[in-house]
């Protein structure tokens, strides 16, 4: 695998355009000043999540006895609750009360960009050719660059489309954030039992 194929890999798994409804919805009662800076700390985040799960990803989570399987099936879970959440919005928002009204890595860095597929990808390149990892940390660098600057763009959509047509794409994202998030669920589960002895 070439860089350039790797960075296209990560940057379809990272799907900044899928998680544009979500940011907005999350980031919209912050002023445009307020919303740049909570989206380029969120990004750095996920940027150094990314970055410690190729690195150390698979050694960290046999230090702290975790299987791959937890985390999707952890990841999975929490973007079912937001995916529910943004097709039946609470009075106080989608993501409740914030500390500050704004988010601090849960959901924007983890999972939403630094997601279980996310993390499993940079670990199983990491895993694969560990002589590479300055090249796949390139690679990485790469997609996260163009991540951040469709979500950077994100606002400017906002304008251009008006505060109902967001709701409806906010309201069919959030179930395609289900669907996605109980198919976490369910490769969690069936790569779990699979490794199971059989009886």
């Amino acid at each position: 695998m070439t860089i350039a194929s790797a960075a296209l890999l990560l940057f379809l798994i990272l799907d900044p355009l899928g998680n544009i409804p979500v940011f907005l919805s999350i980031l919209r009662n912050l002023s445009p000043k307020r919303q740049r800076i909570v989206l380029a700390r969120e990004l750095l985040i996920a940027l150094g999540v990314l970055m410690v799960f190729l690195w150390v990803g698979k050694h960290a989570l046999e230090v702290m006895h975790l299987r791959q399987e937890s985390v999707s099936i952890a990841g999975g879970i929490v973007l079912f609750l937001i995916g529910l959440r943004m097709i039946f919005p609470p009075p106080e928002g989608l993501m409740g009360e914030l500390p500050g009204g704004e988010p601090f890595i849960v959901p924007l860095a983890v999972p939403l960009v630094a997601g279980p597929s996310g993390m499993a990808a940079v670990m199983l390149m990491g895993t694969r050719e560990p002589d590479r990892l300055w090249e796949w940390s390139l690679a990485l660098l790469v997609a996260w660059g163009a991540t951040a600057a469709i979500l950077f763009c994100a606002p400017y959509l906002y304008r251009l489309l008006g505060a109902r047509a967001l709701t409806a794409v906010e309201r069919l994202m959030g179930m395609l954030l289900v669907a996605i998030s109980v198919q976490m669920l369910l490769d969690g589960l069936a790569s779990y039992l699979g490794g199971l002895p059989p009886v």
